[in-house]
């Protein structure tokens, strides 16, 4: 059978299925906890933009506690394969010339098909919620989001010819991302309001069924694994930890310093955005908004357009101003919209929350190039397993500390969470300006850096 290195419908299927799933189990979990806290069916009114009960009803006043309970059942689920998921990534993606790349895309395909099995079947019998949880640890083995991307990243990487071509197929991927994204966003709340949550899940599993059929029958691999010799897992482990440690150790002062403030500031940013976007939908869900699966669906297709403009603004303003400067722009642009959005009680105003937010995205990816400038090529693979598992490991705790606080603020102010995040923005916004003060607000730092590196080997020798 002719095999292809084609990957991007792989990319399509895999992150249209993850959206859908995501948006569906976030609104599964709130409905149960609902009818089990109030002890009656969930109330889905026409009405999107104001709550139909009375603030005196009883009911009415269980709906606080129902949001707390979701935000934090959401947070344990989430850690629950954490872990698993941190290790698989960090060994897989970091080692794919020795497992090759095709395994880092399979196994998140497999753990997707896994859980929404296990959706499909919890939401048909009506199983325990906490059923879940053991579900997020079952899933935990196959590596998740991280891993997909990590592989499918690598894999395209392994293709190109030359750093021209490398930049245009990697913005291909990132402009899948961020459409699919959109579109299962938007689709996801009339295919809930149509066929419900089993039917739903169960077409999140016959997606990932022909994902997987595609790449294990027609997708080729562009490491031969035969022709390298096969490390055990605790093996590549230990090499990957060495070379990370080696990457800081071996680079001069100033280098390590750059890296460090580069680091931080990376970490810092994606826990505040990743954290403060991620209450979104249970925002959404409370009163005053009180949105539907069909609005929770815009909102999300309405939130397309940050990585869209994100990734449009790195292109366009690149050109004219310094990488630093991008990033600041970036972190203004997300603090203008999470305050928006602590204040939004129409739909209309949480709708118009992204307008001021749609650069936000821009610091991530340009903070990910500056790391790759101030390193050398060899230590690439190094900087990024590093940074791989940095995005894991702050993205699950970014989202127990926000699920956490809450649950904790819900009760007297909903968008307490937003404020906080914005407020969190001093920790990047300072790193960064003390980066450009060890740079001496030069743009061409990273040969400065780069230059070092000789200069220390002929010391040593």
């Amino acid at each position: 059978m002719k095999k292809t290195l084609l990957v991007e419908p792989v990319i399509f299927m895999y992150m249209f299925a993850y959206f859908l799933e995501q948006l569906s189990v976030q609104q599964y979990v709130y409905r149960r906890i609902w009818e089990e806290t109030v002890n009656s069916s969930f109330i889905d009114g026409n009405n999107i933009s104001h709550c139909e009960l009375n603030q005196s009803d009883p009911t009415y006043l269980k709906e606080e506690e129902v949001q707390a309970k979701t935000s934090l059942f959401t947070m344990k689920m989430e850690l629950s394969g954490a872990i698993l998921n941190i290790l698989v990534a960090f060994v897989l993606v970091a080692n794919g010339n020795s497992y090759g790349r095709k395994i880092s895309v399979v196994l998140p395909l497999v753990g997707n098909l896994v859980s929404g099995i296990f959706l499909s079947a919890t939401s048909y019998y009506s199983l325990s919620l906490p059923f879940l949880y053991a579900m997020a640890f079952i899933t935990g083995f196959f590596g998740g989001i991280a891993t997909f991307l990590g592989g499918v990243f690598a894999f395209i990487v392994d293709l190109c010819e030359n750093p021209k071509q490398k930049t245009i197929r990697i913005a291909v991927v990132d402009l899948i991302y961020g459409l699919v994204s959109g579109v299962g966003g938007l689709s996801s709340g009339f295919i809930l309001r149509g066929i419900g949550f089993t039917w739903t899940f169960v077409t999140v599993s016959l997606i990932d069924m022909v994902n997987i059929f595609y790449v294990m029958c027609f997708l080729d691999d562009t490491i031969r694994v035969s022709e390298v010799q096969r490390k055990s897992l605790l093996g590549g482990l230990k090499k990957t930890f060495s070379e990370v440690h080696a990457l800081f150790k071996s680079s001069s002062p100033k280098k390590q310093t750059l890296i460090v403030l580069l680091l931080c500031t990376f970490m810092a940013y994606l826990f505040t955005v990743f954290g403060g976007m991620s209450q979104f939908i249970l925002y959404e869900l409370n009163d005053p908004l009180c949105w539907n699966e069909i609005y929770i669906g815009y909102g999300s297709a309405a939130s397309t357009a940050i990585p869209l403009t994100s990734f449009l603004g790195i292109a366009v303003l690149s050109q004219r101003l310094k990488d630093i400067y991008l990033v600041f722009i970036g972190i203004f642009s997300y603090v203008g919209g999470i305050i928006m959005a602590a204040f939004a009680n129409t739909t209309l105003l949480m709708l118009l929350v992204r307008v001021p937010a749609l650069l936000a995205y821009m610091p991530l990816p340009v903070l990910r190039s500056m790391l790759s400038k101030v390193v050398l090529p060899s230590e690439q693979g190094a900087l990024f397993a590093c940074i791989a598992c940095l995005e894991v490991v702050i993205g699950v705790i970014s989202l127990a500390a926000f699920n956490s606080i809450y649950a904790v603020t819900v009760a007297w102010y909903s968008g307490f969470s937003f404020l906080l995040s914005a407020g969190l923005c001093i920790i990047p916004l300072g790193t960064m300006c003390w980066f450009m003060s060890a740079t001496g607000h030069q743009q061409e730092y990273m040969p400065l850096v780069h230059e070092e590196e000789p200069a220390g080997e002929e010391a040593d020798s």
